[in-house]
Parts: C-alpha cells; structure tokens; sequence
C-alpha cells in the first residue's frame, strides 16, 4: 500500500486550512499516486483562542451516516472519493458540549467513514524548556481504542501525538491485530529534537507495526499570544524500526509502501508478543 503523509503549517482559520490541505493532497496524489494519504493533528485549526478553536470545530455525522456533515467533514469524505484513495483525516476539533474532542476520522475510497478516533491522552505539561500546554482546558479525552481495516492484510491502528508517550495503548492496538500504526501530531520543537523519532521508532520496534506519523510544522500564535513552533519531520518508519520515508521542516510530502510480507517476517522471526511474560495493571 503506498502511503503519503502531508506535513502542512496551519495556522487558526478552517478556510484557510482546507485550501492548503487541498492543494497539498492533489499535488502528492498527482505525483506519487498513493493509496492512503494522511493529514496532520489540528491541522484544521492550530493556535488561536478557545472560541476561534470552537468556531473551527464541527459536530460530527454518526458513525452510521446520520446527521448533517460540516465542512471539514465533508472536504476530507470529498477528496477520498474524488480520488479514489484512503484519506486518515489527521485530527481535528470535534464539538462536544462546551468541551471539544480532538477526534481523527478514516475515510475509504468511496468517501465513506470506517473509523473515529478520539484522543485518549491529553497533552498536559511544562516542558523543560518552560513552556505550559493545558489541552484540558478546552479537550475531553476519549476512551475507546481504535482499529480499522485498510486493505487485504493492513490493519490500522490510531492513536494521536501525546499517546506516543504511552506503550500500553500500542501494544493494545497490536493485540487487535494492528500492523500499521497511524499517528497524527502537532510536536512541538522542544520535544520533537529530544524525543520525536526514538518515540515512533521505539512504537515500531515493539509493536513489529508499520509506523505513519504526520506531524505539523512552522510558528502558529496561542491564546495567550505566544509564538508556538511545532517541529514537523514526519516520518514512515518500517517494523524493524528502519525511517524510510521522511519530510524536512517545511510544508511537502513524502510516500512509502508498506509491504505486509515485511511485517510478517520480522514477527516470525522475532515473536515478541508470545515472549510476554508480565501484566501491569493500574489501580
């Protein structure tokens, strides 16, 4: 399956945000015709005050098609089916009461939704460097793991940025049946030199899972009126660990095939999930 990751720069305007989304995806799919392209996390709306973040979000149709689709929605199911290709909908910002869900949406060819992810870790922290993220101000986190089928043979498994940080969600993912791991993000700079790779590599290694991470890239403006930079590079990243495809700093694209032969090798010969000999459980 050959596999596009968009690295955009967004900035706090939806509109904005789908035309560049619009023209990055037709120029990948023209040049490099793959068969699954993904978008980054919030790449709808990145930055801007909690009512522009509001503004940017929509309600969500049900998963069985009912209810109105907003623009968003919309252009991602459009472009999947002008196109003929898988589109992974990176993440964005889904209305839920006076809170919001940072919610991915799978889209097959055809344009139809076969999975909704929600992101269950909350990026909650001060960086070594001093900077203070609450994304719990304005997020609700979701609870439910997420797989869906891509083709004969690839499984994916979604998660969104932070959950990077958290093994037990990966190996939950491999457990059912995951072997591509499908990660959106929005890594800051600070965080994305020290940790970024060894994270999506280490994700790969342990899981014997094909590893797709789109992240965000360029300076955005918070609420507060503070420069954030996010770190791009995204990256696919074979089952052995091995980065074989990558974009730089800027705005682009970069395209790998995943091979399922690739994976199933390396997990007979290496049979890690059947070596596990301890369960953590949390209080």
């Amino acid at each position: 399956m050959r596999t596009t990751v968009i690295q955009m720069a967004p900035g706090a305007s939806a509109h904005d945000n789908i035309e560049h989304a619009r023209a990055l995806i037709t120029a990948a799919i023209t040049a490099d015709k793959p068969d699954l392209v993904m978008l980054p996390e919030m790449w709808s709306c990145l930055g801007g005050t909690r009512d522009m973040k509001f503004a940017a979000a929509e309600t969500l149709p049900a998963p069985d098609g009912t209810g109105e689709a907003g623009p968003l929605y919309r252009f991602l199911s459009d472009m999947a089916r002008e196109h003929g290709v898988i589109i992974h909908g990176g993440s964005i910002g889904e209305r839920h009461g006076d809170r919001l869900f940072n919610t991915s949406v799978l889209f097959d060819a055809k344009g139809r939704e076969r999975a909704r992810y929600r992101k269950i870790h909350l990026f909650d922290v001060t960086t070594p460097g001093g900077e203070g993220y609450r994304e719990s101000d304005t997020y609700e986190p979701g609870s439910d793991i997420v797989t869906a089928p891509l083709s004969a043979g690839l499984t994916a498994g979604l998660a969104i940025c932070y959950d990077i940080r958290f093994p037990a969600l990966f190996h939950a993912l491999r457990a059912r049946g995951a072997n591509v791991l499908l990660v959106p993000a929005a890594f800051t700079v600070e965080t994305g030199l020290a940790h970024w790779e060894t994270l999506l590599r280490a994700r790969a290694i342990e899981t014997q899972c094909w590893m797709v991470a789109c992240g965000t890239t360029g300076t955005h403006t918070d609420e507060n009126g503070q420069k954030r930079r996010t770190y791009g590079h995204s990256m696919i990243i074979d089952p052995w660990g091995t980065v074989v495809a990558q974009v730089s700093d800027g705005p682009g694209w970069s395209t790998a095939r995943l091979d399922r032969t690739v994976t199933d090798s390396i997990r007979e010969r290496m049979p890690v999930m059947a070596h596990h000999r301890l369960s953590i459980h949390t209080p």
